[in-house]
C-alpha cells in the first residue's frame, strides 16, 4: 500500500488551461519547500518535461497504452516516492481518448486507476450559470471518477466570478481558485521546441515555470488543494522498480551507452533510462544539438522519441556529431533511433546532409502522423527478437524514402513495414515505453558489451517473443 496526497488536473477540453495550473501548481509547491513529483497522462514528452522542470525533478508519462494499466500503479507509485504531493495532468478532456476508447487510456480511466481526486480547469470566459450544467454533467458522468473541484480560467470580472461561484454552490463544488483573463500568461517556449528549453536548462523555461508558479499561488486557494489531495486514499500494489522489474544481476563491466539529452533530462521516458542504469549500462547524457562528440568510450547510442523534428537544421549542422555517430554505427556499435532519430541517421533531410548511417533520404511532409501502433519485429535486433510485439506511439511529418529498409524495425496490421534494422542500428518513428519490455535495456546492454556474439550468447535462442511483450 502507498499513502501518496495526489490529484488530477483535467479540463472538458483542450485549450481551458490545465497545463498552465498543473505546472503552477508544481512550481507554487516547489517555492514552498515542498517536494511535488509531477505526471502526464499519455505519451507527450513536452508536457512531462515542465511539470518535471516545476517540480524540481523528473517527469514522468503515465500511459496505460503503452506500459499497461496494471503498470501504471507501481509507476507511479515510483515516480512519486519521497513527495508531499504528486500531480497528474491529463491528456485533451476529461473523457476523451487518442483512440476512441477513453474507458482504457483516457484521463478518466488513468484518475480511477489512481484513486485521485480530480480538479477540473474551466475556461469560462463565455459562460454563465451554464457552468454548472457543465460540471455537474462531468461530475456525474462516470461514478468511478472522483470530481472533487474545479478552478475558473479567464473570468471577465468581479460581477461575473461572482455569478460563477454561486453557480458553483447551487451543485456543491468548490472552487478552489479563479483567474481573470491574462492572470496565467502564455509564457511557456512554443511546443514546437518540445523538451528542448528543458533539456537544455533555458533561461525563459525557467523563468516561464517561475512566473505560473506566482500566479497559481496568487490565484489559488493552496490549503484547500493539499486537503483536496490528502483525500486520497492509499494506493494498493507494489512500487515499481527497475532492478527487479528485470531481475538476475546487471551485466559487468559497465558499458557506456549515451543517451540523447541534455542537463535537464533526456529525450525519452526516465524509466528507459533507469532500465539501462538497472541492467548494466553506464548511461551518459550527449546532446545531439550542442555536443560535437560521443561520450568517451560509448558503446551503443539511443535517441528518443522526444527530439522535436524542428531542430533539423541544427542536427545537420553539427557536423562533428554526424561523423562521430556515422563512425559509430560503422565499428559496429549498437544505435537505437526512434521518432526525428530515424531522419537522423539517414542521408540527408529536407536536402541537409545528417549522418549518413542508413540509404534512406527524408523530406518534411505537409500532415503530422500520429497515433498508436501495434508493431511486430520481423527480425531480430539489439532492440527485440524476431516476432516481439509491443505498442508504441509515433508523431512526425518527415517522410522517409524508403519507407523501410531490406529487413524492416517493425510490421504492423493495416500498413506496410517501416524502419531499419541495418547491422547493429534500429531506427524508426516508433517511441517506445520500456517499462513495458524491460528486457530491451538488458538486450541493448549485452549487445554494447559483447555485440552481436555476446547477445546470442546470453539469448541462444535470440530471446523468447515475450521478451517485448505487448501491454
Amino acid at each position: 500500500m502507498t499513502a501518496q496526497s495526489r490529484l488530477v488536473v483535467s479540463a472538458p477540453s483542450s485549450g481551458h488551461g490545465k497545463t498552465a495550473i498543473a505546472v503552477g501548481l508544481l512550481a507554487a509547491c516547489a517555492a514552498r519547500g515542498m517536494p511535488v513529483s509531477g505526471f502526464k497522462v499519455g505519451p507527450d514528452h513536452t508536457d512531462a518535461a515542465y511539470l518535471g522542470l516545476a517540480a524540481g525533478r523528473i517527469g514522468r508519462n503515465l500511459d496505460p497504452r503503452l506500459v499497461g494499466a496494471q503498470r501504471l500503479g507501481p509507476l507511479f507509485a515510483h515516480g512519486a516516492e519521497g513527495t508531499r504531493l504528486a500531480v497528474v495532468e491529463g491528456a485533451m478532456g476529461l473523457f476523451d481518448s487518442l483512440t476512441g476508447q477513453p474507458e482504457v487510456d483516457g484521463t478518466a480511466a488513468v484518475a480511477s486507476a489512481l484513486h485521485a481526486p480530480v480538479v477540473l480547469v474551466v475556461d469560462v470566459a463565455s459562460m454563465g450559470h451554464s457552468v454548472a450544467a457543465l460540471v455537474h454533467g462531468f461530475r456525474m458522468f462516470d461514478e468511478m471518477v472522483h470530481l472533487g473541484a474545479v478552478i475558473l480560467n479567464r473570468v471577465a470580472s468581479p460581477r461575473h466570478e461572482e455569478m460563477l461561484r454561486a453557480a458553483m454552490d447551487d451543485i456543491g463544488v468548490p472552487v478552489l481558485g479563479a483567474f481573470r483573463r491574462g492572470d496565467l500568461p502564455a509564457v511557456l517556449p512554443g511546443r514546437g521546441h518540445g523538451p528542448v528549453p528543458v533539456a537544455q536548462q533555458s533561461v525563459d523555461a525557467a523563468r516561464a515555470v517561475r512566473r505560473l508558479g506566482e500566479a497559481v499561488a496568487h490565484g489559488v486557494d493552496m490549503d484547500r488543494l493539499l486537503a483536496l489531495a490528502d483525500s486520497a486514499p492509499s494506493l494498493p500494489g507494489p512500487i515499481w522498480s527497475a532492478a527487479e522489474a528485470l531481475g538476475g544481476e546487471p551485466c559487468a563491466p559497465r558499458p557506456v551507452v549515451a543517451l540523447a539529452g541534455g542537463p535537464g533530462g533526456g529525450y525519452t521516458y526516465v524509466e528507459n533510462a533507469e532500465l539501462l542504469d538497472a541492467a548494466g549500462a553506464d548511461v551518459a547524457i550527449v546532446d545531439p544539438l550542442r555536443d560535437e562528440t560521443l561520450p568517451a568510450g560509448t558503446r551503443a547510442l539511443v535517441v528518443g522519441a522526444g527530439l522535436p523534428e524542428g531542430y533539423a537544421e541544427e542536427l545537420s549542422a553539427n557536423r562533428g556529431l554526424c561523423e562521430a555517430v556515422a563512425r559509430l554505427a560503422r565499428d559496429g556499435g549498437a544505435v537505437i533511433a526512434e521518432g526525428v532519430g530515424l531522419p537522423w541517421l539517414s542521408r540527408d533531410l529536407d536536402e541537409r546532409p545528417m549522418c549518413g548511417v542508413l540509404d534512406a533520404s527524408c523530406r518534411t511532409g505537409d500532415r503530422t502522423v500520429a497515433g498508436y501502433r501495434e508493431a511486430i519485429a520481423p527480425s531480430a535486433s539489439p532492440l527485440a527478437p524476431a516476432g516481439a510485439r509491443i505498442t508504441g506511439y509515433k508523431q512526425h511529418r518527415a517522410i522517409v524514402m524508403p519507407r523501410a529498409g531490406q529487413v524492416p524495425a517493425w510490421t504492423w496490421s493495416g500498413g506496410k513495414p517501416e524502419g531499419f534494422v541495418h547491422q547493429r542500428v534500429h531506427a524508426s518513428q516508433l517511441g517506445l515505453h520500456w517499462a513495458a519490455a524491460p528486457e530491451i535495456a538488458r538486450r541493448l546492454v549485452l549487445a554494447a558489451t559483447n555485440g552481436n556474439a555476446g547477445l546470442a550468447a546470453a539469448l541462444p535462442d535470440g530471446g523468447s517473443a515475450n521478451v517485448v511483450a505487448q501491454p
